[in-house]
């Protein structure tokens, strides 16, 4: 598709129009004459797009566009200026686009400028590959669960298939093969929705060429991309304009592939990625391209669209509301996809996802090689995100550069977050021992409940001798939240419960805390500890998201409420966020033994632990028992018995989670 520029048969109107508009956008700038300080990845796109659109239409104008930003970027000496000029992202970028551009209208250019873009290319290539083969074990040579080494080896096997440089095309393949091993079979992605939409495509394209050039087949290699639609689509905040933001996100918006999605449409058969690829080329398009802090951003993505669009694809709006992905330790679950439907995403795992820690520390103990840059990686196993009514409520940080686990909704340890964290790479020469992880997860499609444990207290400092710190989530049908946080030390220490949101929380009924943005809002009710004392504090934010643009700085303002309690060895913190204008009263259960809290009709008992519940109706040896109106049958967690008011539903030898009945 992509060298051959031949798209799948069939009309694509909407995809042609949006392709003319693109080539056309630039028409009033100036291209710049020397390298500016900013990265110049826009310069690619600024050139492919136009070569395709006279490629397609045959308009001398397009080629006339794309002729002034080809030349504009060959007689640059270097591609990239303040971070690694020729080896790494803007080289990348380039080299994809202008060895498109010189494949498709190379042709039509003079003599002068078709030979001075050859030899442009030539000579960045030589140095891209040079410094993949000198720094392999390094950076992004060997980075494969990263969206550097997917940019940098996709920009090289463009310009080596165009050109013909067999070395650079089967050090790319063997480098894709590697990745697409590696890449954890779920779909998911450690770096985040951000960097999944800039990054993810590029392992598309690459595959797209490997195909074309080779006849080489890798779709179905590893399970990534078979399933990464998946992961991005459970990442969408409910009304599909905003995304989750896990990881390194520089805000809510920059979320959406149009073209990437159409390819896994196509490939895949995925009707939902072809539905969600119009939304995002059409209603979405322009307002995501305004407030997005990523560069280039998704306009640039005309030509991916024009050339990956199948129209034979069948296209379905979502409907399922619960995913979890293990390696990330990834759940999440909704009350619908509506805007004002309430979603919470709650995450643990090791730094990078279980199978690229694994895999990373064979390689630094087989190859002395670091493969696994994390510097896109929160120390945020056991935070969530909540989002209801068309607003998020309880948030995470987004970006930034000295990363602290004070800056998500996790816990606090006598005032300290994770060991070695406050830093750009928080996972960088960690102990193997230092992981995250989900148990006891309750996340059926037909389920309406979600249940998870994230086990944390391998993250602290063993000075401060956590013995455990599990938090467990549960979401209700109805979109109401419960948390129950248990914590045990060596010795007495201070525990800090944290909720970040974006504006202070207020005063609620009943000692609760109300978050308000805009016209949504939440009441929060901590029924233990009962004495713990509660504080309302700014937290400010900081960071350069791109060191190609070494003068950009974002800033952010969280606001946190922290409720810690006396010193004590052992600690247990229930918590129930309830959504809504006029949210269900929330009330603790009394329980012989467990924790509970009811909402009248849905009542949520916990025993992560013991897995001992008793109450005056329910007895059960379980981690869970979730019940529901009146006539709905109940759903337990890691479960061998359940007597509910005195007739026994479950008595089984090996624990069970799911319904009972």
């Amino acid at each position: 598709m992509l060298l051959s520029a031949t798209p799948p048969p069939g009309p694509r109107p909407a995809q042609q129009a949006r392709l003319y508009e693109e080539a056309a956008r630039h028409r009033g700038l100036t291209p710049p004459r020397t390298h500016p300080l900013a990265s110049i990845t826009w310069l690619g796109p600024a050139a492919s797009n136009p070569a395709l659109a006279h490629r397609v239409s045959g308009d001398p104008v397009h080629l006339a566009e794309s002729r002034r930003w080809i030349e504009a970027a060959v007689r640059l000496p270097h591609w990239g200026k303040a971070h690694m000029p020729d080896h790494d992202l803007d080289a990348g970028w380039l080299l994809h686009h202008l060895s498109l551009a010189y494949r498709w209208i190379g042709d039509d250019l003079p003599d002068g400028v078709r030979a001075l873009l050859r030899y442009k290319l030539l000579l960045q290539g030589r140095r891209m590959y040079e410094f993949a083969v000198a720094s392999e074990g390094r950076w992004w040579s060997s980075s494969y669960w990263q969206n550097h080494n997917w940019i940098c080896y996709a920009g090289l096997a463009t310009a080596g298939y165009v050109l013909g440089k067999e070395e650079w095309t089967e050090r790319a393949k063997d480098n894709l093969g590697t990745v697409l091993d590696l890449m954890p079979d779920d779909g998911s992605h450690a770096e985040g929705v951000v960097y999944w939409r800039y990054g993810v495509p590029f392992l598309a394209i690459h595959l797209d060429l490997l195909q074309e050039a080779e006849g080489i087949d890798w779709w179905g290699r590893g399970g990534f991309l078979t399933n990464t639609f998946r992961y991005r689509l459970h990442q969408l905040a409910p009304g599909f304009a905003f995304n989750v933001d896990h990881g390194d996100c520089h805000d809510r918006r920059s979320g959406h592939s149009a073209g990437l999605y159409y390819r896994l449409a196509a490939q895949y058969g995925i009707p939902q990625a072809q539905w969600l690829g119009d939304l995002a080329s059409g209603e979405l398009l322009w307002q995501e391209a305004a407030e997005s802090g990523v560069r280039p951003g998704i306009l640039p993505e005309a030509y991916l669209e024009y050339l990956w669009y199948d129209p034979s694809v069948a296209a379905a709006r979502p409907t399922g509301t619960r995913a979890f992905f293990p390696d990330l330790g990834l759940l999440a679950a909704r009350t619908g996809w509506d805007d004002d439907a309430t979603l919470v995403s709650f995450k643990a795992s090791p730094g990078g996802g279980h199978k690229a820690w694994e895999t990373s520390a064979k390689h630094r103990a087989e190859l002395g090689w670091e493969t696994l840059n994390q510097g896109h990686h929160h120390p945020d196993s056991g935070s969530f995100v909540l989002v209801s009514q068309g607003a998020f409520l309880a948030v995470d940080e987004g970006y930034s550069n000295r990363k602290r686990a004070a800056h998500h909704n996790l816990l606090l340890v006598d005032g300290q977050g994770y060991a070695d964290e406050d830093r750009y790479h928080v996972y960088k020469d960690i102990p193997y021992e230092r992981q995250a992880r989900q148990r006891d997860v309750l996340a059926g499609p037909d389920c309406g409940w979600a249940h998870a444990t994230a086990e944390i207290a391998a993250m602290y400092d063993p000075a401060l001798g956590v013995r455990r710190l599990d938090r467990t989530l549960v979401f209700t049908p109805s979109g109401r939240l419960v948390l129950l946080d248990l914590a045990q030390a060596d010795t007495e220490r201070e525990w800090s419960f944290l909720l970040q949101t974006d504006r202070p929380t207020e005063p609620g009924p009943d000692g609760g805390r109300l978050i308000r943005s805009g016209a949504a809002c939440a009441l929060v009710r901590q029924f233990a500890p009962q004495d713990a004392s509660v504080v309302s504090e700014a937290t400010e934010v900081e960071a350069n998201p791109t060191s190609s643009t070494p003068e950009l700085r974002l800033t952010r303002t969280l606001h946190t409420l922290r409720a810690t309690t006396a010193p004590s060895a052992q600690a247990h913190f229930l918590t129930a966020i309830v959504p809504g204008p006029a949210p269900a009263p929330a009330e603790q259960v009394e329980c012989s033994q467990g924790q509970g809290v009811t909402f009248g009709e849905e009542t949520v008992l916990l025993s992560p632990v013991a897995r001992r519940i008793r109450t005056a109706t329910v007895s059960a040896d379980a981690a869970a028992v979730l019940l529901g109106a009146e006539g709905s049958a109940p759903y337990v967690v890691a479960a061998t018995r359940l007597e509910l008011d005195g007739r026994v539903l479950l008595d089984v030898p090996e624990p069970y989670t799911g319904k009972v009945g």
